[in-house]
């Protein structure tokens, strides 16, 4: 199984990458989460895209994502809700509209985050859901990792160092591992 994981931060000590970083180690065996980065992707602009098509960096994202089994968010709060950079990478994604079912639709996410405020990443989690919604994709609801205070968590390189947290994460990333798996053997044709 391959996941990848999308962090929405550009930082390059960011928490949120560094929760992404910290979970490559945790997944199971057999399991292979693949961190894609976003800082190639320019600001989305229909004329950027009419005159010039779907830049290479964002075609290159559609494909590495269509390859995998499962997307992992981990989302930063900025201003009680989503990331710019983030939400600008994933309306790249979704272009041309006609090409948003392939890389989106029925595509298996969760959505994680860390924040150095007191609660984590709960409001732009909850923010993504009409986003995931409109891209038709579906989310995993079996757990939520919020990891609020973040600086006390990470280290100043963007390192998990709380074990607590550590645990919190293992378990999501496991259970949303075991959703995948149950989704993926659920449309697959039994060889009874």
């Amino acid at each position: 199984m391959k996941i990848i994981g999308i962090s929405g931060s550009l930082r390059r000590h960011s928490f949120n990458t560094g929760l992404l970083r910290a979970a490559v180690a945790l997944v199971p065996a057999g399991v292979e989460l693949e961190i894609a980065a976003i800082d190639e992707i320019p600001l989305y602009n229909a004329d950027v895209e009419a005159s010039e098509g779907i830049p290479r960096s964002v075609v290159a994202l559609k494909d590495r994502i269509v390859a995998a089994d499962a997307l992992l968010l981990s989302t930063p709060e900025y201003n009680n809700s989503v990331s710019g950079v983030l939400k600008n990478a994933i309306d790249w994604l979704s272009r041309p509209s006609a090409d948003s079912q392939r890389v989106f639709g029925g595509r298996l996410v969760a959505i994680m985050g860390a924040s150095p405020g007191s609660y984590g990443s709960v409001q732009a989690q909850t923010a993504w859901l009409p986003i995931v919604r409109t891209l038709r994709m579906q989310p995993w609801f079996g757990g939520r990792l919020a990891v609020a205070h973040a600086g006390a968590a990470f280290d100043e390189t963007g390192v998990l160092r709380d074990d607590k947290v550590r645990a919190q994460l293992r378990d999501f990333v496991q259970g949303f591992v075991q959703f995948a798996a149950a989704s993926h053997a659920l449309k697959s044709p039994s060889s009874a």
